[in-house]
């Protein structure tokens, strides 16, 4: 079932990063594809084992690059790194990637997950830097506002 292996870093919202990790996946879009999920779907809800949310805008998670990780650094993933599987989305942060998933979830509506409800970003992007609430992005409608 693994049908994609590449080497991405791991950015954390608080400022560290891993740098070259080895994933190895399915495309999220891939099982999106074969369950059928409806292209009005505007954000994917990923869940933990420990009763953890995390909220990502589909149009991330149905990227090229984001897929639900199966092993890390050539062996399966371990438990404390997300056994038996994990979102990872290379341009979000880390707290996008919910260890221990269990189910995924494609829905019109927004609703916080553990982090959004604590003012996290709704997206998350680590190239804009989104880590809170409030700040610009293309899926909020909100636009970047330049005092001269």
């Amino acid at each position: 079932m693994i049908n994609v292996k590449y080497v991405r870093d791991f950015h954390c919202v608080t400022g560290w990063s891993v740098r070259d990790v080895e994933w190895e996946g399915v495309r999220i879009r891939d099982i999106a594809s074969m369950v059928g999920v409806r292209n009005d779907a505007k954000w994917v809800i990923f869940r933990s084992a420990d009763g953890y949310e995390s909220v990502v805008p589909a149009e991330d998670a149905l990227s090229e690059d984001a897929i639900i990780a199966l092993r890390m650094n050539g062996k399966p993933l371990d438990l404390k790194s997300g056994y038996p599987a994990r979102p990872f989305i290379p341009h979000l942060y880390g707290w996008k990637s919910a260890k221990w998933l269990t189910t995924i979830e494609f829905t019109k509506q927004y609703r916080d997950g553990y982090w959004e409800a604590m003012g996290y970003h709704e997206r998350g992007n680590v190239h804009l830097e989104e880590r809170f609430k409030g700040m610009e992005g293309t899926h909020t409608g909100k636009t970047r506002r330049v005092i001269a």
